[in-house]
C-alpha cells in the first residue's frame, strides 16, 4: 500500500542534517537505512536542501559555524577526560592478591610456576616435598598449559569484541544487551561468562535516576484511562503512547515530544521545539500518522494529563484521524510507565554527564539516537530485537497466518 501522507518537513530536515554530519564518511544508503527511507529519497532531500540554500547540487556537508564547532570539540574533549579509567591495554588489571582471586588460587599458581622455573636445578620431587604440594598436581598443570593458553587467548578475543560492541553503542549497553548482540553475531556464549568478563575488565552500561516533567491542567476535561497500566498489545497500531521531556541547551531548553507504538516500542513520530505549546504534541502525532500511511482509525493514544494533551486543539487532531484518547491519573508516572522508561533510555544514552551547547547540536544527537533506537538498539521486551526488526517479523507472521 502506497504512502498516503508525505514525510513531515521536520523529519526531512533532520535526516538531511544527519547525512551531512557524517562528513562524507557514510553513504546515502547507510544513513537512509537508519532513518527508514530509501537512499534515493534521502539523496533527493539533500539535493532539494542544497538548491533551497543556493548551493546547487553539491553533496558536501554544511560547515558548522566556528563557535559551534569549538563548543562541540570542547564537549567531546570533556567527555573523553571523564571517561572511565581502566579501558586501556592492561589498565585496571586486578592487582595480584586482590579480591577478584579466590583465596589460595594465586598462591598455588605461583607454586607451579616456581617449580617449573627451578625443576632443572632441584628436581620436581624435592621442590614438591618442600612446598607440600603433589607432583601429580604439578604434572596435571603442565599438561593443561596449552589448554589454558588457548582459553586465555579466546577470552582476550571475546573481551575485545565486547569492548567493540560497548564502544559502538556509546557505552550504554549492559550485560544483557551485549550478550544479545554477541548471540546476534552467531556466538554461542554464556551470559554469566559475558558478565564475568565485563566485570573483570570494568565494562558496564549506564544507569540514571527517574525524573518527572509533567505539568497537568486540572481544569481541562480528561479522557478515560483505556490502558490501565497494561503496556502490551497483540497488534501494531492497537495502542500508542506519548509524552514530553526537555533537554538543557546552554541556558535554555529544547522540548521533545514522541509517539511510540506499544506493541513494537517503535518511535512513530517526534517533534522538537524551544516551546511547549500544543503544536509540539500535535506535530509528533501527525508524524506518527504519516509513518503509518494515514490509516490509524481506532488506535488508542495514551498520555498523561499534561496541559498539551488535554488541550482542545490536540483533541481535535485526534478526532480527525479517528484516534481514541486515553489518559492516566494526575501525578502517577506508573500510568505512563512505557514513555517514562523510554525517556530514561534516551537521557542515559545521549545526555550522560554532558550538556548540549547549541540547539542544532542537540537536535542532531537526539535524532541520531531516535533512528538508532528504531533500527538497531536491542530491546529487552522484544526478545532483544530492535523495534524495526520486531515489526518486520510481526508483519511476516501476519502474512503467513493469512496465507494459511
Amino acid at each position: 500500500m502506497g504512502r498516503k501522507f508525505p514525510y513531515p518537513v521536520e523529519f526531512r530536515n533532520d535526516a538531511v542534517a544527519l547525512y551531512r554530519a557524517a562528513g562524507g564518511k557514510r553513504t546515502y544508503a547507510a544513513v537512509a537505512a537508519d532513518v527508514g527511507v530509501t537512499g534515493e529519497t534521502l539523496r533527493s532531500w539533500v539535493r532539494q536542501a542544497d538548491e533551497l540554500a543556493g548551493r546547487g547540487n553539491r553533496d558536501e556537508p554544511a560547515a558548522e559555524g566556528r563557535d559551534e564547532e569549538l563548543a562541540r570539540l570542547r564537549a567531546e574533549n570533556g567527555r573523553l577526560r571523564r571517561a572511565e579509567k581502566g579501558v586501556g591495554t592492561r589498565a585496571g588489571d586486578p592487582a595480584p592478591g586482590g579480591p577478584v582471586f579466590r583465596e589460595g588460587d594465586e598462591g598455588v599458581t605461583r607454586r607451579w610456576d616456581f617449580i617449573s622455573d627451578h625443576r632443572a636445578d632441584f628436581g620436581v620431587q624435592r621442590i614438591c616435598r618442600v612446598l607440600q604440594v603433589s607432583r601429580s598436581g604439578f604434572y596435571r598443570w603442565i599438561a593443561s598449559a596449552r589448554a589454558r593458553a588457548e582459553h586465555r587467548a579466546a577470552e582476550a578475543v571475546l573481551v575485545a569484541e565486547i569492548r567493540e560492541i560497548h564502544a559502538e553503542h556509546k557505552g550504554t549497553y549492559g550485560v544483557r544487551r551485549v550478550h544479545a548482540e554477541l548471540r546476534g553475531f552467531g556466538h554461542t556464549v554464556n551470559r554469566k561468562r559475558v558478565e564475568r568478563l565485563m566485570r573483570l575488565n570494568g565494562i558496564e552500561g549506564r544507569h540514571l535516576r527517574r525524573k518527572r516533567t509533567t505539568i497537568p491542567d486540572r481544569l481541562a476535561p480528561p479522557a478515560p484511562d483505556l490502558v490501565q497500566r497494561d503496556f502490551s498489545a497483540g497488534h501494531l497500531d492497537e495502542k500508542w503512547c506519548g509524552d514530553i521531556t526537555y533537554v538543557q541547551v546552554g541556558g535554555a531548553w529544547l522540548y521533545l515530544a514522541c509517539v511510540l507504538d506499544i506493541c513494537s516500542r517503535r518511535v512513530l513520530g517526534y517533534s522538537m521545539a524551544t516551546h511547549m505549546r500544543t503544536e509540539l504534541v500535535t506535530d509528533a502525532l501527525k508524524m506518527a500518522v504519516a509513518t503509518r500511511g494515514g490509516h490509524v482509525d481506532g488506535v488508542i493514544f495514551h498520555a498523561d494529563r499534561g496541559s498539551q494533551y488535554t488541550a482542545a486543539a490536540f483533541a481535535q487532531v485526534c478526532d480527525g484521524f479517528g484516534i481514541r484518547r486515553s489518559m492516566g491519573r494526575v501525578g502517577s508516572s506508573h500510568d505512563n510507565a512505557l514513555a517514562e522508561s523510554f525517556w530514561q533510555g534516551l537521557k542515559r544514552e545521549t545526555m550522560h554527564q554532558r550538556m548540549f551547547s547549541t540547539v542544532r547540536q542537540a537536535r542532531l544527537e537526539i535524532f541520531q539516537w531516535l533512528t538508532y533506537y528504531n533500527a538497531r538498539r536491542r530491546h529487552s521486551s522484544l526478545n532483544y530485537l530492535s523495534p524495526v526488526e520486531f515489526e518486520q517479523q510481526h508483519l511476516r507472521a501476519d502474512k503467513l497466518s493469512i496465507a494459511a
